[in-house]
């Protein structure tokens, strides 16, 4: 039975993965929708397509495993279903921080001004950038399922004791191997939004010397784009925060509360994040109004 502040915090969570899940499939929608119809699919379009696909899958994972170890603790951890949850979560989870991390590095790339030799030698190469993102993917793939094997087995020991029977140490080890991948690709993503915050920081003062209507509107769009920056930032620690403290609560089975509050935490990201890409690009967003206009007439 679950007291007042879990119940609270459990329909919180759930109402975020709602959300993510909706918001995910509008941008999947109209982007495949655009795809058909025009038959072209940009870099960009393209990866919010499989961010919005990958999404989806990763909530409907997250929360799977949430509420079959809040409600089923004991039998979810010697069952199969946990050994099928914790490998199709190293490929999902992996492919969804891929596709942020190169999300993030297109947009240094394709909006970031900085003269230094080696930006703008990247700068002209995008593609082979791509694909060498993608490779880094598949050897990460490759190097966590024979970790995430021997996690599985660790972790299945026994049916209520098993932490009795293992060093916590070595099983805190082996997640963090595994999770080295998720890891870099995390670091990546923010070296590449600070980036770009630097940039476009350096681009606004710049044009603070400027008077005309046309500079201040420009600085005013540069702002509107640090601020979604910093969101992202802020949400996507936040995310992994509640990863972290998911993984601690393997060690801590009693505390529900905590590992309710971790996937809070964790559900927060894939659901405002969709919103924010759907509020900042322009063809998203008057998908939605058209949407919104269609359900307010219907009302009336």
């Amino acid at each position: 039975m679950l007291s007042a502040m879990e119940g609270i915090l459990l329909f919180v969570a759930t109402t975020e993965a709602v959300m993510g899940v909706l918001g995910s499939s509008f941008i999947a929608l109209v982007n495949c929708t655009d795809w058909i119809r025009s038959k072209k699919l940009s870099k960009i379009d393209f990866i919010l397509t499989g961010l919005a696909f990958s999404r989806i899958f990763t909530i409907w994972l997250i929360t799977l495993d949430a509420y079959s170890k809040v409600f089923f603790q004991n039998m979810f951890m010697s069952s199969e279903l946990s050994k099928c949850i914790y490998y199709v979560g190293v490929i999902i989870i992996y492919l969804n921080i891929w596709l942020s991390t190169c999300l993030s590095i297109f947009y240094l790339l394709k909006i970031a001004n900085f003269s230094h030799s080696i930006f703008l030698w990247l700068k002209r190469r995008t593609d082979k950038i791509f694909a060498f993102l993608m490779g880094c993917l598949i050897i990460m793939w490759l190097t966590s399922f024979p970790l995430a094997e021997k996690v599985i087995k660790d972790s299945q020991m026994s049916n209520t004791s098993w932490l009795i029977h293992l060093e916590k140490s070595e099983l805190l080890i082996s997640y963090v191997f595994v999770d080295m991948g998720i890891i870099s690709l995390f670091m990546m993503a923010l070296t590449a939004s600070f980036l770009l915050i630097i940039s476009l920081w350096r681009h606004t003062r710049r044009l603070q010397s400027h008077d005309s209507r046309f500079w201040n509107l420009n600085r005013e769009a540069h702002v509107k784009a640090m601020k979604v920056l910093i969101s992202f930032i802020i949400l996507f620690i936040v995310h992994f925060m509640g990863f972290f403290i998911e993984v601690l609560c393997l060690f801590l089975t009693e505390n529900k509360l905590l590992f309710i509050f971790g996937f809070t935490m964790a559900s927060m990201y894939p659901c405002c994040h969709s919103f924010i890409l759907i509020l900042t690009n322009s063809q998203l967003k008057q998908a939605l109004m058209r949407v919104l206009k269609r359900l307010k007439c219907c009302e009336t």
